[in-house]
């Protein structure tokens, strides 16, 4: 439990340092120029490029046990790419140093994971990763929360950007004192090597295939920032405060589902992501009160993502495969993220309409495959008995 909090407060401050940036970028690509197409892009790779090297990250895991060398490789460059952000004045350059902190965070995900779901022996993988992503959600409040102000102070994105090198410096000095206090974090779980067939099962695939499903109908923030701005739906000061709303929502949720998740299983995940899917009417309505409801709903659906759909793994794969496993999930999620997310900008250039039928269309049928992982679960637990 002591690991899991050290690392969910690292989570905290790292995630103020990223997503305080991320509340704003949207908006901000926006005044630098930026088109509804090349901001959908831009934050679609950006999100492919976060997730689509986990695959290997993953796979090093399992072979080489490096855990905290690339959690250091991947939060050094993850944090203080952010920084840089305040020395920017084309969207261009923006768009590179989005796509840099992205590539950090796919660096040392699958350690994180993977450390986490050995911590989660014994206490039950929801309970674990949902306090995790509580703790990590608190800081994604409180990032963009910090930015708020300093828009509302009249210092700027410039400024907003550069005070969020302070939590980075924290979040990598706690990360030293969680590597010194447990070098070994696979030492939680004992770590033996099954018989039988090495591919992962059927399941898990049909599992990674709903997931990618969600993803793809799942609109990043940073998008749906650009509408709010564009639209003027809701003022610009209030954009960061919706994103720390959404992260609260997300902390609450975290937690609550984690723990439900341990004891009535992936019926939680089934229900909370079919209403999560209506966010999109509501965040695209042209009404500020429809859009903080929308919000909540999105922040829902992120603390699910977080906590429930990272936890369900622990019951599918055994510990020496899960950093492939969380590598292999990732890679898809980012990847149908990343074309789910450009579509709905080519589509939002024609039709709002369009791209909320698209993102409640995709993250349905999502719903209906996680139903049918459900019923495989449950067939195979019936069989094991």
């Amino acid at each position: 439990m002591r690991f899991i909090i050290l690392l969910g407060v690292v989570s905290l401050f790292a995630d103020m340092t990223y997503e305080g940036a991320k509340s704003i970028t949207g908006s901000y690509l926006a005044i630098l120029g930026a088109s509804a197409t090349a901001v959908a892009l831009i934050i679609g790779f950006g999100e492919l490029i976060g997730y689509t090297p986990r695959i290997l990250s993953g796979s090093l895991i399992d072979k080489t046990g490096r855990y905290w060398t690339l959690m250091f490789i991947g939060y050094g460059v993850n944090l203080f790419a952010v920084p840089f952000l305040a020395f920017t004045g084309d969207w261009t350059t923006v768009a590179v140093l989005i796509i840099i902190e992205r590539a950090g965070k796919a660096i040392r995900a699958p350690a994180r994971d993977a450390m986490l779901s050995h911590a989660a022996k014994g206490i039950g993988s929801g309970w674990a990763f949902g306090l995790h992503e509580a703790l990590s959600s608190v800081g994604a409040m409180l990032g963009p929360v910090a930015v708020a102000i300093v828009l509302m102070s009249k210092g700027g994105y410039q400024l907003g950007f550069l005070i969020l090198l302070f939590p980075a410096i924290v979040a990598m000095i706690i990360l030293v004192a969680a590597w010194k206090h447990y070098p070994t974090p696979r030492d939680f779980e004992a770590v033996e090597v099954p018989r039988g067939p090495k591919k992962f099962p059927r399941v898990f695939w049909l599992y990674v295939a709903g997931a990618s499903l969600i993803a793809a109908g799942f609109a990043d923030f940073p998008f749906i920032s650009y509408h709010f701005q564009k639209i003027a739906s809701v003022p610009e000061i209030w954009i960061p405060i919706f994103y720390a709303v959404a992260n609260g929502v997300d902390a609450l949720g975290a937690i609550v589902f984690g723990r439900l998740f341990d004891n009535r299983g992936m019926t939680i995940l089934i229900i909370g992501t079919f209403a999560s899917a209506f966010f999109a009417p509501l965040v695209f309505l042209d009404n500020f009160y429809f859009a903080l409801l929308g919000m909540t709903l999105f922040g829902l659906g992120i603390g699910l993502q977080e906590s429930v759909m990272r936890a369900i793994i622990v019951q599918m794969i055994p510990p020496n495969k899960r950093g492939s496993a969380y590598g292999i999930y990732s890679t898809a999620f980012g990847i149908f993220w990343f074309f789910g997310t450009a579509l709905m900008g080519i589509l939002y250039t024609y039709s709002v309409q369009a791209t909320v039928v698209f993102s409640i269309g995709a993250q349905l049928a999502g719903v209906a495959v996680l139903i049918q992982v459900r019923r495989s679960m449950r067939m195979t637990e019936s069989s094991a008995k």
